[in-house]
């Protein structure tokens, strides 16, 4: 017998409505969001927000706009249509409003906030030569019928009386409201919310539109919120930077502190290329497939990376939380409580927010956990206000999520944060320079012991104490102390300065880095405990080599020799052809008394730098023969003994010695700035130094015009 087919369709049910509102729609304060952005799609110059008859049983929310208004028509063939793809068309064919903007919104789904709010809505609006269109809606009364087909929403019609004349817009009328008590915090934060959805960038903001809130029961709950632009003119540090795919320029500003003699001062620059951070997996581990995505190998970005992204510019203020310098500031509190709530980078596209970019709970770019490893250099988002700008044609790449909380997490949406944290490596460099001296200033001594263990430590403390982890980890954490003190003991007798101590943070930053995260998201006793013992065993090893030293006699040939085969994988993972006679036969052995391990430690790091700096200078991969090409010899011209030379083409130096040198302190995106001081601390541990000599000092060959680094050791008999 044969089957017979029958055709069916799906049924929603009326309740389906309320889901949605609910899943999609994070918070009341983002539904008002929401109805603020579909004021900025109907081409309104303003938006107003009120709320009224707060502190009572029947509190309502009104958001009116001056916008096109909506035809009778176009509520039911498109306002009444949940998911409708008019706005996603008009993005595709690239249709813009008559004030020249392209729509925020792409699903059809940002009418349900209307819904998250209340659940009587009273919607009134009119378009140009129509009638007003009033439309009524009983939330509860349509998710009580079985079926979505049977839910009947009123509309209807009149001679305009709310948009009289030539008027147009929208008006909405939320009552009922699911959410009846309001209390003022959460106020301050919606205020704070609908003013941030216009970009505080100079000429980057739509400047014919503007939102605001109104509570007229209670004007003193908004009317003493600081003014943002006032409180970012204190902000000793200013940065601003554009890249369209071949040049970024960026210009950064020290404006000064009042009773601080460091004087204002600004740089501006306008580079080739932007390094950006390259994905871990990508240049710590070889064995990545050759066959990877390309963009994620890139540690230059250039106008691929910016597929689906488009051109960026950012605007930053930065503030010190110090007591010293807030005092001196002035309205410390002020500032302090502004930036723990308006305090991250916000992201705008044609200037108009994207959220949730930038509010507390959302660090997008790490930067508070960068913190955590590095305190004395990175920034955090508690002492930034930053901001930036994409525009809505170029950035189609970046979709939004349905919630409404960000973009989905793609790969436009990788290479944007990549980028992102490369512009800021300018500012991240050049505030450390203004804060150094500062911190001079305030102590009257030069060179103070940096920041060391203490905050990450303190941090992780903090957090194994709200996990109920303190009985396990607290004693080993105090052993690392120990260490740590003894470390700092020792290399002070050593005659080495007291920021010696940093060279810590370059050894233990992946076990910081991992027990950190271990904590704050995954806490779990068994695990967070073998960390926490991983990292004392790496204490444990570095302080067991100050204390014997482990020197003895050894040959440079072979120091070279190590530190080339630990490199290999590396070298043929990056194209870089190896140019190295002290390993060639018959080269003449040459004999120092050294620490073998701490100086391949060294030569290692230096081979790490020059692979990096090579890529950036030559990014294509397949370029042959390849232009990355590294040199290692050894010479006895120097005065004092014999030295390791190394030479590579890639970009050079461009800083002094004594910056290159200095802890954390370095060019390179989300870099730690300890390879080169590292280095120059074992030299110094083993009786030598660290030479940046020119290339006629060091007979180096022509082809080699990059960077020039000789490690030069006590005078030996040779073998």
């Amino acid at each position: 017998m044969e089957s017979t087919e029958k055709l069916s369709h799906f049924r929603p049910r009326a309740r389906l409505l309320q889901l949605l509102g609910d899943q999609l729609i994070g918070s009341p304060r983002l539904a008002v969001f929401e109805l603020v952005k579909n004021a900025y799609d109907a081409d309104a110059t303003n938006a107003h927000v009120e709320i009224n008859g707060l502190r009572t049983d029947s509190p309502t929310i009104t958001v009116t706009d001056d916008g096109m208004g909506m035809s009778e028509q176009t509520i039911r063939d498109i306002w009444l249509v949940i998911a409708h793809d008019h706005k996603e068309k008009q993005k595709q064919k690239r249709e813009r409003t008559p004030s020249g903007r392209l729509p925020l919104g792409e699903k059809g789904l940002g009418r349900l906030a209307v819904h998250k709010l209340g659940n009587h809505i009273e919607l009134i609006t009119r378009a140009a030569s129509s009638r007003e269109v009033i439309v009524r809606i009983d939330w509860q009364k349509l998710i009580d019928k079985e079926f979505l087909e049977d839910a009947k929403v009123e509309i209807s019609t009149r001679e305009p009386e709310v948009f009289s004349g030539d008027s147009t817009g929208t008006k909405i009328i939320i009552s009922e409201l699911r959410n009846r008590k309001w209390t003022r915090g959460e106020i301050r934060r919606l205020y704070r919310q609908i003013a941030s959805i216009s970009s505080p960038f100079e000429q980057l903001g739509p400047e014919d539109f503007s939102a605001y809130l109104d509570v007229p029961e209670y004007p003193d709950w908004i009317n003493s919120i600081p003014d943002p632009e006032r409180i970012l003119k204190r902000a000793p540090w200013k940065y601003k930077f554009t890249f369209d795919g071949e040049i970024f320029s960026w210009e950064y500003e020290f404006r000064g502190i009042p009773g601080i003699a460091r004087e204002a001062h600004t740089e501006i620059q306008r580079e080739g290329g932007l390094p950006i951070p390259p994905i871990p997996a990508d240049d710590e581990d070889p064995s990545v497939s050759l066959s990877a995505e390309k963009s994620k190998k890139k540690i230059t970005a250039d106008k691929d990376s910016l597929a689906g992204i488009g051109p960026i510019s950012g605007e930053f203020y930065v503030f010190d939380r110090g007591s010293k310098i807030l005092s001196k500031i002035g309205e410390s509190e002020l500032i302090k409580n502004f930036l723990d709530e308006s305090g991250g980078v916000r992201v705008y596209r044609d200037g108009i927010r994207v959220y949730n970019y930038g509010e507390a709970e959302n660090d997008w770019l790490e930067l508070d956990l960068k913190r955590v490893n590095n305190p004395t250099r990175n920034l955090s988002n508690n002492i930034v206000a930053g901001f930036i700008n994409l525009s809505q044609y170029s950035s189609t790449g970046l979709v939004e999520k349905s919630n409404r909380e960000g973009f989905v997490e793609n790969n436009a949406y990788e290479r944007l944060k990549q980028i992102v944290l490369g512009a800021m490596e300018p500012l991240i460099r050049e505030r450390e320079e203004d804060r150094k001296a500062i911190r001079e200033l305030l102590s009257g001594a030069k060179d103070p012991d940096l920041r060391h263990l203490a905050e990450p430590v303190s941090r992780i403390r903090e957090i194994a104490r709200k996990n109920r982890l303190s009985g396990e980890i607290d004693p080993l954490l105090d052993r690392i102390e120990t260490e740590y003190v003894y470390m700092k003991e020792t290399l002070l007798k050593a005659g080495i300065s007291g920021t010696g101590l940093a060279v810590v943070f370059h050894e233990i930053e992946q076990g910081i880095q991992s027990l950190y995260n271990s904590l704050a998201q995954h806490p779990d006793m068994k695990g967070v405990a073998d960390q926490t013992r991983e990292l004392m065993r790496l204490m444990d090893g570095f302080s067991e080599i100050l204390r014997k030293k482990d020197k003895k006699p050894v040959s440079l040939n072979n120091i070279i020799r190590r530190a080339r085969d630990l490199s290999m994988i590396r070298f043929r993972h990056h194209h870089v052809r190896l140019v190295c006679p002290a390993l060639e036969d018959g080269a003449e052995e040459m004999m120092t008394v050294c620490s073998f391990g701490l100086v391949v430690g060294a030569l290692t790091n230096l081979i790490d730098n020059a692979i990096y700096w090579m890529r950036t200078r030559w990014p294509d991969e397949d370029q042959e023969p390849t232009p990355r090409a590294l040199y290692i010899n050894i010479s006895d011209d120097f005065e004092g003994g014999p030295a390791i030379v190394v030479a590579d083409t890639g970009p050079g130096f461009r800083d002094e010695p004594a910056d290159l040198v200095r802890p954390f302190y370095t060019r390179r995106p989300a870099g730690m700035g300890m390879g080169l001081y590292y280095a120059n601390m074992v030299m110094q541990l083993n009786d030598g130094e660290l030479l940046f000599p020119e290339k006629d000092d060091a007979d180096i060959p022509d082809d080699f015009d990059g960077a020039i680094i000789a490690l030069r050791f006590t005078e030996a008999e040779k073998a």
